[in-house]
């Protein structure tokens, strides 16, 4: 990834821009992701979990829209 100074930019400009860059690419996240191994099976349950927090989140949303 590069990111160049354009004309008239602070270095923290820069900066700022380089980070969103990497945030909106989810660079970092996937670097922190991998630091460590995760075993196939407990990748499996967390992904299961959240999931099931979604289809809770998205019940509940059903059911407050029912209720209004």
């Amino acid at each position: 990834m590069q990111v160049k100074l354009r004309k008239n930019e602070t270095v923290d400009n820069l900066i700022k821009r380089f980070m969103r860059k990497t945030k909106n690419e989810k660079i970092t996240e996937e670097v922190l992701k991998k630091q460590y191994y995760k075993k196939p099976s407990v990748q499996k349950r967390e992904a299961y979990f959240r999931r099931l927090k979604v289809l809770e989140k998205i019940k509940r949303k059903e059911a407050q829209e029912r209720d209004d």
